[in-house]
């Protein structure tokens, strides 16, 4: 079983559970996979934007998938939205690494 049915599988069992629903988008967000895979990371990682609280580490990788995808707008608009967020959730050396990866976008 790879690993991405791993957590495929465990996720089926906790569906909420926000590090599986992370790995799992960082799974299907690689470089090996198609573009339908890519999207459906893309989704998981807005979703997991969209909790209470949101979870910061989305953010930023939704900001890397997008500019590997070579949709920077949207990059620079997921980061700037997890600056904030990292800044409200206190969370600084999160905050720290998007404004520097945004300012390399620039």
């Amino acid at each position: 079983m790879s690993r991405r049915e791993q957590i495929e599988q465990m996720l089926s069992e906790n569906p909420k559970d926000t590090f599986l629903r992370y790995a799992l988008a960082m799974e299907l967000g690689n470089d090996e996979c198609n573009e339908e895979e890519h999207e459906r990371a893309i989704q998981m990682h807005r979703s997991l934007m969209a909790d209470d609280p949101p979870y910061v580490p989305a953010f930023f990788m939704l900001g890397q998938q997008l500019t590997r995808m070579e949709r920077i707008d949207e990059a620079r608009t997921a980061l700037k939205d997890g600056i904030e967020q990292a800044r409200a959730q206190n969370d600084m050396h999160a905050a720290g690494e998007m404004s520097e990866f945004l300012q390399s976008l620039q």
